[in-house]
């Protein structure tokens, strides 16, 4: 699966540096986050319970950033196991562009699954993956502007 896009985030380029690098903010951001906590230089332990389709799963895993090059972009690469469920594997290159008192922020992901997950289908798989970039986004703008984050709505694809 491959997945790319763009976001205009109404921040400076250093707090949207400073938010993609934090792991309290990050897991307040990323759908269904249990939590993501540092476990050496650039690296960080994930929790994730994550329902996609019929399938729900609580997924563990390593986070890597690589190719850093602060403050304009980095690597990121994940790996986790749901059990049956399945597998997730995979990057996303991310670059940060000022744009005046704003930021564009583009990605390129790729990914892999495996396992139940891999059964579902490539357009549920596909939809499911932009709603849950969307709900990532949405929460990441509040969090760089300094509005509260809830969980007002499901963390599901």
């Amino acid at each position: 699966m491959d997945l790319t896009g763009e976001e205009r985030i109404p921040a400076r380029r250093e707090a949207v540096w400073a938010a993609l690098n934090d792991p309290d903010i990050l897991c307040k951001c990323i759908p269904g986050c249990q939590s993501l906590e540092s476990t050496g230089e650039n690296q960080m332990a994930a929790v994730s319970k994550l329902k996609i389709g019929p399938v729900s799963a609580t997924f563990k895993g390593t986070v890597t950033l690589s190719n850093i090059v602060a403050p304009e972009s980095y690597t990121i690469t994940g790996e986790g196991s749901g059990g049956i469920a399945g597998f997730a594997k995979g990057g996303a290159d991310v670059k940060l562009t000022e744009d005046g008192d704003h930021t564009v922020l583009t990605y390129s992901v790729n990914a892999k699954i495996g396992g139940k997950l891999a059964m579902l289908g490539s357009r549920l798989i596909d939809s499911s993956s932009k709603k849950l970039a969307e709900k990532f986004f949405r929460k990441l703008k509040k969090a760089v502007t300094n509005q509260a984050i809830t969980d007002d709505e499901e963390d599901e694809g």
